[in-house]
């Protein structure tokens, strides 16, 4: 049942990242500086890695806020969206901006990718205290 509760908070996480970078895509194309096809789209949207590796990601980053949440007995909605809120916010975006900031990535980068993190984060110990 665990891997159940992971498994959909992972895709929970994934179709909010879907709708996030899709709502996002100009301005995260330009700061990121991705290459960009004549059809405006990423040059390598047809590749199926970098989807298959975010999915794959999302369940490890769920899983282990699993672990963590049953250690510290996060055990209602409201302590999975705090605790969720937290590791994104404080965990995951700081890191984000550490390697951006060094890299010299764009701020508003920054912005977007941690913006993800953060609430996919949310999301996922939303989910994860729901069953």
């Amino acid at each position: 049942m665990e891997f159940i509760n992971v498994l959909a908070a992972a895709i929970a996480a994934y179709v909010f990242g879907a709708i996030w970078y899709m709502t996002l895509a100009k301005p995260w194309m330009a700061a990121s500086g991705v290459e960009v096809g004549e059809d405006g789209r990423p040059a390598n949207s047809a590749d199926k890695v970098p989807y298959i590796v975010s999915i794959i990601c999302l369940i490890i980053v769920a899983g282990m806020m699993r672990h963590v949440f049953a250690l510290a007995g996060i055990d209602t909605v409201g302590k999975g969206l705090t605790s969720g809120l937290g590791v994104g916010l404080f965990l995951a975006t700081p890191w984000i901006a550490t390697n951006y900031t060094f890299a010299g990535r764009p701020r508003n980068l920054i912005v977007i990718d941690g913006g993800y993190a953060t609430i996919g984060c949310t999301i996922i110990g939303i989910v994860l205290t729901l069953f």
